[in-house]
């Protein structure tokens, strides 16, 4: 099995939202999850995604963004076929050596109450769950 790390483009859209629709991510394609936006923010310097590909396959996807304060690690999917062998723990650790770059920052990730697998494997790699932190948010339109 030829496993590979490596930085996302544009060109591989399709491939990113067939992997957060396999793994039950929802995405919100005419809004923040849409082409173009997607492709606005993959020029940000201090964003990147990045792709886990086992035999070339696009099998694992995620986003690590730098906010001057924090290194967020945000839309980890893996493909189910490929779960349980330690995938989301590389992306994670590819996110970790990303944000080395910025210095030392605090590294976060928002997790919803019922994903308890993406809980464990952020156990896994050594993160706290903070629970006394209620997320807030306030959106323009809903598919932001």
């Amino acid at each position: 099995m030829d496993r590979l790390i490596r930085k996302l483009t544009i060109d591989d859209y399709e491939g990113i939202i067939r992997v957060w629709s396999v793994a039950g991510l929802p995405f919100k394609s005419t809004g923040r999850d849409s082409r173009e936006m997607m492709a606005a923010e993959m020029k940000l310097d201090a964003c990147e995604y990045f792709g886990l590909l086992i035999d070339q396959r696009l099998v694992g996807v995620v986003i690590a963004q730098y906010d001057g304060r924090h290194g967020w690690i945000n839309r980890l999917a893996v493909d189910p076929d490929y779960r349980g062998i330690g995938l989301a723990g590389d992306l994670i650790e590819t996110c970790e050596k990303y944000f080395e770059r910025f210095g030392e920052v605090v590294i976060s990730a928002l997790i919803e109450d019922e994903n308890t697998p993406s809980m464990s494997c952020f156990g896994k790699a050594g993160f706290e769950c903070i629970t006394s932190i209620k997320y807030w948010s306030k959106r323009p339109r809903a598919d932001l």
